[in-house]
């Protein structure tokens, strides 16, 4: 399913979905997040096998969460040498191929050697959520993942991310403050306000009969 976590901007949304990987620094987590039945809060130990390998996360802008010392081809390397480190060179390069394909990124097979500046804003997210799908998760973040494009190309990046969610059954955590793109895209929605779910429930029952103040 994908599930949106809508809400005005400072509403909590991004500090909730980065929590799930405890991604926030210096903050302290109580209660409990569960990933396949596991409270990720109490075993550290399976938070660096599920970070990048059952969940994958694609950030909100590009520009800061690439490196800009390092090339794309590196950087999409290290994501899967992170979970595969015995993968060879050859197997390695056929998958960032392979990812690159996925995500409409041809063009920059041959510039593996290209560094994040060189990008537009549109491949240099593109990049990230080949990063992000490197081992295949089973949940995706999307953390406003078009929030730094132009309006055409926030359509092309959002029309993959569902394709992708499809093609490899993923689940998907799409934080927003797009309602268009929920009613668009979404099965189910979690309303925030001031750090707190207002509201939940499908699209459905939430455009048509929303029943917190907020929402409505």
């Amino acid at each position: 399913e994908m599930v949106a976590l809508v809400g005005e901007s400072g509403s909590g949304k991004s500090v909730t979905a980065l929590s799930i990987l405890q991604l926030v620094s210096g903050a302290s987590s109580e209660g409990s997040i569960k990933f396949g039945g596991v409270n990720i809060l109490e075993d550290k130990k399976q938070l660096s096998q599920i970070r990048g390998k059952k969940v994958g996360v694609i950030f909100q802008e590009p520009m800061t969460s690439l490196n800009p010392l390092h090339n794309i081809g590196k950087q999409i390397s290290e994501s899967i040498l992170l979970h595969d480190p015995l993968i060879n060179k050859a197997d390695l390069l056929a998958r960032i191929h392979e990812l690159l394909d996925q995500v409409g990124l041809e063009i920059l097979k041959d510039r593996l050697s290209a560094y994040p500046h060189e990008l537009s804003g549109g491949q240099r997210q593109r990049v990230m959520i080949a990063m992000a799908i490197a081992n295949n998760p089973e949940l995706l973040i999307a953390d406003e993942p078009t929030t730094a494009l132009d309006v055409t190309i926030q359509a092309q990046v959002l029309e993959l991310i569902k394709s992708l969610q499809k093609k490899k059954h993923m689940a998907l955590l799409l934080i927003t403050h797009d309602l268009g793109v929920v009613a668009e895209m979404a099965d189910d929605v979690l309303v925030m306000y001031a750090a707190q779910v207002v509201e939940s429930g499908t699209v459905g029952q939430i455009f048509s009969h929303p029943s917190h103040p907020y929402t409505m």
